[in-house]
């Protein structure tokens, strides 16, 4: 049971960190594109990114499906990963917080999910054999 939590937890946050953002692109419409026009990109992305944070947390905390669920993961990814890179690159730093605590909200998620659930997810044994070793003097 208490092999559940560390993936319960970081899910649960992730999550929570997700439906905030969508919640506030609905609430804070104009806000939300002004602050994305200043980091360089479109307003048409608003209800885009919207729907797509509703449904990806929809699909790893129901896991109807494997596949779709570790897509919504991969897809979280590179949203944070670029979220991330887009405010440093206007050199705003601080705009990245959010999302450099998503991301290892989803790294500890996505490794913790096969304990929790009942079909595993064939991508987490992948991730765990591909691991790089930090020691230069230690052979693989």
């Amino acid at each position: 049971m208490t092999q559940n939590y560390p993936y319960w937890v970081s899910t649960t946050l992730l999550s929570l960190l997700y439906l905030a953002s969508a919640v506030t692109y609905i609430a804070k419409r104009d806000w939300v594109r002004q602050a994305l026009a200043d980091l360089g990109y479109p307003a048409y992305l608003v209800p885009i990114l919207t729907a797509v944070k509703f449904l990806a947390v929809a699909a790893i905390l129901s896991r109807a499906s494997v596949a779709l669920s570790d897509l919504a993961y991969a897809g979280m990814f590179f949203h944070l990963l670029l979220s991330a890179s887009a405010h440093i690159g206007v050199r705003k730093p601080g705009g990245a917080l959010p999302a450099a605590v998503g991301l290892v909200l989803l790294v500890a998620s996505f490794v913790t999910q096969n304990t929790a659930r009942d079909i595993p997810s064939p991508y987490v044994r992948a991730a765990a054999d591909h691991r790089v070793s930090l020691n230069p003097w230690k052979s693989s």
